[in-house]
């Protein structure tokens, strides 16, 4: 009776044992489905792509990284394509804005067919965000507000707040699709942080 008792323990344990490690890995499963769909929505909600164009345009020009994927979002979501006014690329890049851009940048060669090849659009879009940024002392709010609705009307919109004794803040821009651009950029910008610190390359050295 001894050696039944004991050989039933046995069972009983690798019975245990064995649900045990079925239910390890159900879990490690479920873990794996939960992680895909995760990934899936992530990239739905808040795409990436051409990361390493990007990080090397912002290392190029000192820019965010975050900052440059969430003009992408706001202008394509990373989906390129022409816009009615005949913007390019994945910043959505209108053709007389990059001809300005190449002769600032000594760019002669570039012509407005480039714009659809990713590394030029963006090449040229971080170079505009650099150039903006310059212009208004390194605000972010002010460089974004200008890619939208063009320098001559940020630049009349900050004039007219500093006469009235402030300064141009996100709620009282004019233009309320400027507005939304502004906000929505800034936020995707904070989102990308959040998501994609190791895709971009934030926080880390060299």
């Amino acid at each position: 009776m001894t050696g039944q008792r004991s050989t039933d323990r046995r069972s009983a344990s690798r019975r245990t044992l064995g649900l045990i490690g079925a239910a390890a890995l159900v879990a490690l499963v479920i873990g794996l489905m939960i992680s895909r769909v995760d990934h899936a929505v992530r990239e739905l909600t808040l795409p990436l792509a051409d990361v390493a164009v990007i990080r090397e345009q912002a290392a190029a020009k000192h820019l965010d990284p975050a900052l440059i994927a969430a003009v992408i979002y706001a202008e394509t979501k990373f989906d390129p394509r022409t816009s009615p006014a005949g913007a390019e690329g994945l910043m959505q890049i209108e053709p007389a804005t990059a001809e300005f851009l190449a002769k600032l940048s000594g760019g002669y060669r570039f012509t407005t067919g480039d714009l659809a090849t990713p590394s030029v659009n963006v090449a040229y879009g971080s170079y505009y965000l650099r150039y903006l940024l310059n212009h208004y002392g390194g605000d972010e709010m002010l460089a974004v507000a200008a890619y939208n609705a063009g320098l001559a009307n940020v630049d009349a919109w900050v004039a007219k707040a500093h006469a009235e004794g402030g300064q141009l803040t996100v709620s009282v821009i004019p233009f309320p699709e400027t507005r939304a651009y502004v906000q929505r950029v800034l936020g995707a910008q904070q989102a990308y942080h959040a998501t994609y610190a190791k895709q971009l390359g934030l926080g880390q050295s060299g």
